[in-house]
């Protein structure tokens, strides 16, 4: 038999416990201020991985998983002199791509993924790199993220590419909080405004990357600090 009581006293601890904060902590207007503030600052954000095309983005952007775009950048000088079409890359061979990008994490796996989704747009795409995102993630080592940066920066379409950056900031402050680079994606496109969606994923990845660091916050740097309601902000007047 079930003690009742225990069970009442096990009931109300669950009910009494912190439920995680699944709404933004900012008001419209807040949001509204803070993507402004980061377009004044930076009116046209760029992407940090050197590219010459569609494909070279395409390929840059699989190579840069569990990588600095510093490195891949490094591995993807030579490579893209050499081979900046599909057609230039599967002639290359798996082998000799392999010999290009050692450097970089995971290299192996991304030089065998590199020459077969050079194959499938010669094959399927006519050599052109798709503007869907389902043909693109139906790609070898093309997921949600890598599809939605190619569809941003090549293709101009207001995508949201959650990085490890973005989804600790979004989590940090409180401007999207979300378990999954998924949820944060999707609540990102509900609360930014639309004169902002297509530099808005840019924007905060900088952020992340140079400001909004993982270890220690750069508060004292921040340009959107007085509207920050992250837990974390450090006073700029503390030691």
């Amino acid at each position: 038999m079930v003690d009742a009581t225990k069970t009442k006293k096990v009931a109300s601890s669950s009910s009494t416990r912190k439920k995680p904060i699944s709404r933004s902590r900012y008001s419209k207007a807040e949001i509204y201020e803070i993507f402004a503030t980061f377009e004044k600052d930076n009116p046209e954000p760029e992407g940090e991985l050197n590219h010459s095309n569609e494909f070279t983005l395409l390929v840059a952007v699989v190579l840069s998983a569990q990588a600095t775009d510093a490195g891949v950048n490094k591995a993807t000088q030579h490579l893209f002199q050499i081979a900046d079409t599909p057609e230039k890359m599967v002639a290359l061979g798996e082998d000799k791509i392999r010999e290009e990008i050692r450097t970089i994490g995971l290299y192996k796996n991304k030089a065998k993924n590199t020459f077969l989704l050079s194959q499938m747009l010669i094959e399927q795409h006519g050599g052109q790199v798709p503007q869907t995102r389902e043909e693109l993630e139906a790609l070898p080592g093309v997921g949600r993220k890598t599809a939605n940066v190619v569809l941003n920066i090549a293709f101009g379409q207001p995508t949201i590419a959650v990085d490890t950056h973005l989804f600790r900031i979004a989590n940090r402050l409180g401007l999207a909080p979300g378990k999954t680079p998924l949820d944060v994606e999707k609540k990102l496109e509900k609360v930014i405004p639309q004169d902002f969606m297509q530099h808005a994923h840019h924007w905060l990845i900088l952020h992340g990357r140079y400001i909004c660091k993982a270890r220690k916050p750069a508060c004292d740097r921040c340009i959107i600090y007085d509207l920050c309601k992250s837990k974390e902000k450090i006073l700029k007047n503390a030691a």
